[in-house]
């Protein structure tokens, strides 16, 4: 079982629920308002007036085989437009 943490303009809100559906995930947990900046490349987003946006984020609880068709996709939609803020990390973890 993998743990997936999603961090996310929350202009892209619909569009990751949307690739949650269509990867097979149902169950997760939504902060609708996170603040952060990346470590490689785009802008922060901290809801202040000199950086306006915010981020939302999702941890996602998902079978192994899930995982690379979600994370693909994903990754596709961040292509469109890197500068947004999109990302997906991913560790193993266990049910007890």
């Amino acid at each position: 079982m993998k743990a997936l943490f999603v961090s996310y303009n929350q202009a892209y809100h619909e569009e990751v629920l949307d690739i949650m559906q269509r990867s097979g995930l149902k169950g997760y947990t939504f902060w609708d308002t996170t603040m952060g900046s990346g470590s490689f490349k785009g802008e922060p987003h901290l809801g202040s007036h000199a950086w306006p946006t915010l981020n939302s984020s999702l941890l996602i609880m998902a079978e192994d085989s899930l995982v690379p068709g979600f994370k693909a996709r994903i990754k596709a939609l961040d292509e469109k437009s890197p500068a947004m803020g999109l990302r997906c990390f991913s560790w193993s973890i266990d049910q007890d």
